[in-house]
């Protein structure tokens, strides 16, 4: 793990400042004599600069992305707890953590920290940006605000807006997380009955209802508590608590929340637009968070973009776990087997699929 410390003020989406930076982050690799090898991976909501460890099935040693063919750069995002300046960081003004008096942060601003990075790493153009739920919403980001910057994007699993949907998910999580008195405090197990429970939430959209099932049914019919889901969601609930800050948790959701890649930019459409960069689409047919409307809306308006839908039974994490379907799509996407512009028509059958089979996907009114 490498950590960039910038000794300058980083102006936030807000308006307010922090007075200096803290970038963690990890390399895999080595960078090529033609400089065409980087793969930028932007992480999710609770995971870190290892991409090694959140992303076995594609990242590693005889892995789709493999160190010895590619130069792999991942960054932990703004806000987070795994080393990048987050409310857990120490606020060199006061000389304490940062805690309550953390400032709200955006995707956007994650975006433009990590580009701070890539400057000071040299890399001026990457091969491909991927990312899936946030950070997707990270890669559409990067790929507006600098649409040179990526040749190819892959997104899984996220939008360009974060849905109504969504963001009643986030708040049920952070209003038990505040439910919790000891929340703010910044003391050793301070928010922990806040923070399983939002995990316990939070597992229910990350996964569905056949997942639950399949695999949390107890087989003892005459069972009267101390149900095999029950201890599932505490396990999940305890297992984050170890590893993961309550604030971080709840300023991360806020700024999931704020995600909309049209904001200040005249709407949806006109900021996909912007995207010049190859981009694959791909969402997954069971998630209920990111339902694959979401992943239409951002297809329909990157041109030429490749929309691809896969099965799964794991519901949303089913792009962290579902490695030999999305390498099987990133393999030709990567190779040039599909033209630029030759996947229009798959790409125009795929949404009406989509349409036929919804009322009203969120997402995709008005397109």
């Amino acid at each position: 793990m490498n950590t960039l410390i910038v000794k300058e003020p980083f102006l936030l989406e807000v308006g307010e400042s922090l007075p200096e930076l803290e970038i963690s982050y990890c390399t895999y690799g080595k960078l090529n004599e033609q400089a065409d090898n980087v793969v930028w991976i932007c992480h999710a909501l609770t995971a870190n600069a290892d991409a090694l460890d959140w992303w076995p099935g594609l990242v590693g040693p005889g892995k789709f992305f493999d160190p010895q063919s590619y130069f792999i750069v991942c960054a932990n995002i703004l806000g987070s707890c795994y080393g990048t300046t987050g409310p857990a960081s120490i606020d060199p003004r006061t000389r304490t953590t940062y805690g309550k008096d953390f400032p709200v942060v955006t995707v956007r601003d994650m975006v433009r920290c990590h580009q701070i990075l890539a400057k000071k790493l040299g890399i001026r153009q990457v091969e491909l940006l991927i990312g899936g739920s946030m950070g997707g919403q990270q890669v559409l980001e990067w790929a507006i605000m600098a649409p040179d910057f990526a040749k190819r994007i892959c997104v899984l699993a996220t939008n360009a807006r974060h849905s109504a949907w969504g963001i009643a998910f986030n708040e049920a999580q952070r209003m038990a997380i505040e439910s919790d008195p000891s929340w703010q405090d910044r003391t050793p197990g301070a928010g922990k009955a806040g923070l399983e429970s939002a995990r316990a939430i939070a597992m229910l959209s990350y996964r569905n209802y056949q997942t639950y099932e399949l695999t949390q049914t107890d087989k003892n019919g005459e069972l009267l508590d101390d149900y095999r889901a029950s201890s599932y969601q505490r396990y999940q609930g305890m297992k984050l608590f170890n590893r993961f800050d309550v604030l971080s948790y709840w300023y991360l959701s806020k700024a999931m929340d704020s995600h909309h890649v049209g904001r200040g930019r005249g709407g949806l459409e006109k900021a996909l637009s912007r995207i010049t960069a190859r981009s694959l689409v791909i969402g997954i047919h069971s998630d209920v968070l990111f339902p694959i409307g979401e992943q239409a809306t951002v297809a329909r308006g990157i041109k030429g973009s490749q929309l691809e839908i896969i099965d799964s039974f794991y519901g949303h994490d089913g792009f962290l776990i579902e490695s030999e379907l999305i390498a099987g799509l990133l393999g030709p996407f990567l190779a040039d087997e599909i033209a630029r512009n030759g996947n229009k028509r798959a790409l125009e059958e795929k949404m009406d699929v989509i349409d036929l089979n919804t009322d009203a996907i969120p997402g995709t009114e008005g397109f």
